[in-house]
């Protein structure tokens, strides 16, 4: 599984997003695929969709339950990964790498300073 860099950052519902590039891709956490547990169905966003930061975008459902999953920046949804509806089991197999979900163009009031770093974000998995 790809390590994540100094780029990414986290929300607390477990969606990552790398900041590195504009648009910036989202994805779940390694966490949180583990959580689910093997992912069978996935809702991608619509492409060209404005959203809000903490604004439920998609669904995630696995053998073990359904999930939401969150924009977690104010943006627009520019590219999904089509890819994963044919085989949504590259999320539990690459989190951080093909099993991303969307890129989001932000929108210039957006601050990716609210999201949480790799070490809070490790922080909060371990309470």
């Amino acid at each position: 599984m790809k390590q994540t860099t100094g780029h990414f950052r986290y929300t607390k519902t477990h969606e990552w997003l790398n900041t590195e590039d504009s648009p910036m891709t989202l994805g779940i956490t390694a966490h949180a695929q583990n959580l689910l547990g093997d992912i069978v169905f996935i809702e991608l966003p619509t492409l060209n969709t404005e959203v809000k930061a903490g604004q439920e975008i998609g669904v995630l459902e696995s053998v073990k339950a359904a999930s939401d999953y969150y924009a977690p920046i104010d943006g627009v949804i520019t590219k999904i990964n089509e890819e994963i509806m044919a085989n949504p089991a590259l999320i539990n197999q690459d989190p951080y790498g093909t099993g991303w979900i969307c890129q989001i163009t932000p929108h210039p009031s957006s601050t990716v300073d609210l999201l949480l770093n790799e070490e809070s974000y490790n922080t909060l998995i371990a309470e």
